[in-house]
Formats: C-alpha cells, structure tokens, sequence
C-alpha cells in the first residue's frame, strides 16, 4: 500500500512539474535547466543575453537573440514549459516616462518662487 501511495506522488511531481511553466524572464539557471532540451550551456547562453539586454519579449526575440536558438526550437521548448512572459516589473518601470512629483506645501518662512503669468 505505501508503495502505491509513493509510486502516486512521485508520478504526480512529475507531472506537476512537467506542466508548470518556467519564465524565461524571471527563471535562474536551475529553473531553465528543468526544461527538457536545456541543458547547462543554453541556460548559460539565455541568461547571458538577458543580462546583457534586458528581458525578452516574446518568443521570436529569444529565438533571434540567443544563438542555436531558431524559431522551431523555441516552439518545442514552449511545449516542453517554457513561457515568454512579460517583462518583469522592474524592465517595465525603466522604460515608462518618469512620474512628475507632487509639489509639497512649503514651510513657514522659506520663499516660494514667484510665479508670472504673461497675457497675450
């Protein structure tokens, strides 16, 4: 009985594991060598060139990007549980136009700019 009960988890880890998707934008060596077809210098390649130009787009810029990489290798990657998401948060801030900070009220005492208004 609990070899029944091993041999079940130890099937559904498998599959767990098999169907859950690994972000190649957010994923570290380890994660991208759990795909099936990634081994130790693909991982080393795809991470390489996220460092060096920042996070992938979708999956033809990785396919263009990461040489040995063409478009049907990403596609049986993809099947295998690899995912093109989108860039991370911290990419995504580093492109967006920077935010105008609220004007303050100013202390008692400390001058305030003088405002000039022109009429035409």
């Amino acid at each position: 009985m609990f070899r029944k009960i091993l041999a079940a988890a130890a099937l559904l880890a498998v599959f767990g594991h098999a169907f859950a998707a690994v972000d190649v934008n957010t994923a570290n060596e380890d994660a991208l060598r759990g795909i099936k077809g990634i081994g130790p210098a693909r991982a080393k390649a795809i991470l390489d060139e996220r460092g060096a130009h920042g996070p992938y787009k979708d999956a033809t810029d990785l396919g263009k990007r990461v040489k040995g990489l063409g478009g049907h290798t990403v596609e049986r990657l993809q099947a295998e549980g690899l995912s093109v998401g989108p860039a991370n948060a911290q990419a995504a801030q580093a492109t967006q136009p920077a935010k105008v900070a609220q004007a303050t009220p100013a202390k008692a005492g400390t001058p305030q700019p003088a405002t000039v208004t022109v009429k035409k």
